[in-house]
């Protein structure tokens, strides 16, 4: 019988990505690791056999170099996008003008963006890694360099022309932008990958600082802020948020996830001294119960940990809320924070296809987070050339992630694994088990999956 709740708790874990490098001819091994607090078990089963090779081996975990498209979720929904391979058969509600430019208001989004040194060797072999989108190669460091381009191309070309995009980043980062209302502002900190995320968030605090000791120097221009991954592509006007939402002091996005209901890629901040002070004083909070309490996944997920502690933490707030997909404003430690759905303003393929049933009409904001990035670039290329977002959304609708590992993720009491020997080389499952009550691999003749998928 399974636990309730293991839903959305499987769909947490699909994201995980498992990277395995094989350089023995035989090894077998299982990890088991448990949560602090949450009795749940997870196991790693990596299974690779005395006939494979490191050829076949490197072959199995070759990049594709295309696009793997399939049916399109929400077909048949009334207020989801409709596609017909990737031509949209009905159309996306987008603005035709921005809300805040009629009100004196101006709109800049900030993200925070590095390059680490190492990178810019000038002796690495640029033919490793590379991906190719359109006719163009990128290897790590290009292809990073092309995301951030596409994150500021959506805004400048598609949406938002008017806004400005303000990257913070390390002083020591040679990040070289001739862009126009793009501003590199350095912030002193540590960078490192293990804790970018913490600093993300310092960052963030320390602009807001700079900007409410700028504030009285702006003769009364208002201007907001929008902190973004730099992995997202904004596809409608976010203006309306701060008109159509007169009070709050900051926005952040929810989804119905019991775990991490609220992501931290996409934050709002008004632009009054008001909100910028509130909105400062909510984001120190996350920082202090996050170097608290979050410090061992300080390279992901602590900041949305501590995110969603800040606020389930007050005993006001009724969690339920998270569960429905409508725009909500509760009040957080004296900031005003409206709630907005990860359905509209931070839509993830595929993962969002699946949640949200499709992809709504009035999406806003789609977060090529993780293994999508190559999806952002191939979706920047195809608008290049039809100039069609609908189109372009539907590609995105019917693409599958671009990453040869699969990872298995069960969530059930008894599982056998038996693997085909003539067409596995290896295998890796991913299980989410609790309790774990019986876990058998056999032999190399069939497959067979006990107690079904969720």
């Amino acid at each position: 019988m399974r636990e309730k709740g293991s839903h959305t708790e499987v769909r947490f874990f699909l994201r995980s990505v498992i990277t395995i490098y094989a350089h023995t001819l035989s090894l077998s091994a299982m990890i088991k690791q448990k949560t602090s607090g949450t009795g749940k078990e997870y196991l790693i089963i990596i299974e690779l056999h005395q006939d494979s090779t490191v050829e076949d081996l490197h072959i199995k975990h070759k990049k594709f170099d295309h696009l793997v498209l399939g049916p399109a979720a929400g077909q048949g929904l009334r207020d989801r996008l409709q596609c017909q391979g990737i031509k949209a058969l009905n159309r996306t509600h987008f603005s035709t003008s921005s809300h805040t430019s009629d009100f004196g208001e101006n709109i800049s989004f900030v993200t925070v963006f590095t390059i680490y040194n190492s990178s810019l060797d000038g002796h690495v072999d640029r033919s490793s890694n590379l991906v190719t989108v359109g006719n163009t190669s990128y290897n790590k460091v290009e292809r990073s360099m092309a995301i951030l381009n596409g994150f500021i191309n959506f805004i400048q070309v598609v949406t938002m022309p008017q806004s400005n995009i303000i990257i913070l980043t390390d002083p020591a980062s040679d990040i070289s932008l001739h862009r126009n209302r793009v501003i590199i502002y350095p912030i002193q900190g540590e960078y490192s990958r293990d804790k970018l995320m913490l600093q993300r968030i310092r960052s963030y605090i320390a602009f807001l600082e700079a900007k409410l000791k700028e504030h009285s120097q702006m003769q009364g221009e208002i201007n907001h802020y929008i902190f973004t991954d730099s992995d997202m592509a904004v596809v409608d006007d976010l203006g309306q948020i701060f008109h159509n939402y007169p009070n709050f002091h900051l926005a952040v996005t929810f989804r119905n996830n019991k775990e991490q209901p609220l992501n931290s890629g996409f934050i709002a901040v008004r632009g009054t001294p008001d909100g910028i002070l509130r909105a400062k004083a909510f984001l120190q909070e996350v920082l202090e119960v996050y170097t608290s309490n979050y410090m061992k996944a300080s390279r992901m997920l602590g900041d949305q940990l501590a995110l969603a502690w800040v606020v389930k933490s007050r005993p006001s707030f009724d969690v339920r809320r998270f569960t429905r997909p409508q725009a909500f404003t509760k009040e957080i430690g004296g900031a005003s924070v409206l709630f907005l759905p990860c359905a509209i303003y931070n839509w993830t393929p595929p993962e969002g296809a699946g949640q949200f049933h499709g992809m709504p009409l009035d999406v806003k904001v789609v977060h090529f987070k993780g293994s999508r990035k190559r999806l952002m670039l191939e979706s920047w290329n195809f608008f290049s050339s039809s100039s069609n977002i609908s189109d372009m959304l539907c590609l995105i609708l019917m693409s599958g992630r671009t990453n040869s590992l699969v990872s298995l993720i069960l969530p059930i009491n008894h599982l056998r694994i038996r693997l085909a020997h003539e067409f596995c080389f290896f295998t890796v499952a991913y299980l989410y088990i609790s309790p774990v009550s019986r876990l058998e691999v056999f032999g190399l003749e069939s497959l067979n999956l006990g107690g079904g998928f969720p």
